[in-house]
């Protein structure tokens, strides 16, 4: 309101789907009557299931809560944009929904000694799923972890009702892209993203420059991708070097390292340069989780 006369940005990080789900009840009772049908989901969304099972809990009511969570951020999001029309900004506001990672899941070994009864239920209903396909999820680079949901909404100039599954977007690529749309002024160069507003606007945007992926621990995996291939270096937690080809195998299923060992040469060595390029250790702070 205070800015709406003028150019603003806003970024709204919501908690939900975040543990601890814990909605409000009439979110939950908007799904009382849902029963899960479990043949109808992948089996890694079966061994979710299997962990609430394993933990005392109910699979029925952890899914009524962590769609209850969903439905309150949902309630959320519609409040921000009936805002938006409020003040006659839809047609030059840009809308964009996404995610920071695939889903986590349900884990037995959470509980510790200073975690309550209630916190520990809590933890049964981390119940996101990253679809039929897609093998792994938060804390991981496989694809239900990396590959996130990407909506976008600009009366006029984005066209409605796009899917746009050429494109490869990154978390990276969205200072260059907002300030391209926006007319903003900025240098490239020295920028790890690139601008991929052609892709917003109804065109494919064709990256550049490989994507890294690399959790803040000094010895976790490093993985890339570089147009169809995707690359998971070896290392003490994983033995073997892993290839895909995730426009044909996006389940990341069949590995092609032994097949195609030119290929794994070139992305290795495209991997390496850039682990080499990285702090040699990492600051955790006093907390665990940190």
């Amino acid at each position: 309101e205070e800015h709406k006369d003028g150019p603003f940005y806003l970024n709204v990080w919501s908690h939900s789907t975040h543990h601890p789900i814990n909605p409000a009840q009439r979110f939950v009772d908007e799904f009382k009557d849902l029963r899960v049908d479990e043949s109808l989901f992948s089996d890694a969304q079966r061994e979710k299931f299997a962990t609430v099972r394993r933990m005392g809990g109910d699979v029925d009511d952890a899914m009524r809560r962590f769609l209850g969570d969903l439905a309150s951020m949902d309630q959320d999001i519609g409040r921000l944009l009936t805002k938006l029309d409020e003040l006659a900004l839809r047609e030059n506001t840009l809308v964009v929904f996404n995610a920071d990672q695939g889903p986590a899941a349900p884990r037995e070994d959470r509980k510790s000694k200073d975690m309550s009864d209630d916190k520990w239920r809590l933890t049964m209903n981390l119940l996101g799923y990253a679809g039929p396909e897609f093998r792994g999820g938060k804390h991981t680079d496989y694809e239900g972890g990396v590959r996130v949901p990407f909506l976008v909404r600009w009366p006029g100039r984005v066209p409605v009702g796009r899917v746009d599954d050429q494109s490869v977007l990154s978390g990276a690529d969205w200072f260059p892209t907002i300030c391209s749309l926006a007319g903003v002024p900025f240098e490239l160069a020295g920028l790890d993203g690139e601008d991929a507003s052609t892709a917003l606007l109804g065109g494919v945007h064709t990256r550049a420059n490989p994507l890294f992926w690399k959790t803040n621990a000094d010895n976790s995996d490093a993985s890339m991708r570089w147009g169809v291939w995707k690359l998971h270096a070896a290392n003490r937690r994983r033995g073997t070097v892993e290839l895909y080809d995730v426009g044909a195998d996006p389940g990341e299923q069949k590995n092609l390292a032994q097949t195609l060992p030119e290929r794994v040469e070139e992305l290795s060595a495209k991997l390496k340069a850039w682990t080499d390029s990285l702090p040699k250790s990492y600051e955790h702070g006093d907390a665990k989780e940190d």
